[in-house]
């Protein structure tokens, strides 16, 4: 495995899904000794957990102009 120039390097596969590190996952960088180990964050940058992040991403973005009590009629029928 070799790194680019830009610093950057490939996760393989197996690694990734071994560990469930999906895209837009943060992970941390420690150094021990001359070895680096990567680590999923615990939080995000903004200091929220991915669960928190996902939440903030979602939020807003509906474009359904309808009350929480309409859309559960809806599912009613």
């Amino acid at each position: 495995m070799r790194i680019t120039a830009k610093g950057q390097l490939t996760i393989p596969a197996e690694i990734r899904e071994q560990l469930g590190l999906l895209p837009e996952t943060e992970v941390e960088f420690r150094v021990e000794g001359q070895a680096v180990r990567i680590l999923k964050a615990r939080t995000t940058k903004k200091g929220r957990s991915r669960g928190e992040a996902a939440v903030a991403r979602l939020r807003g973005s509906g474009s359904v102009r309808m009350s929480t009590d309409q859309i559960l009629a809806l599912t009613r029928r």
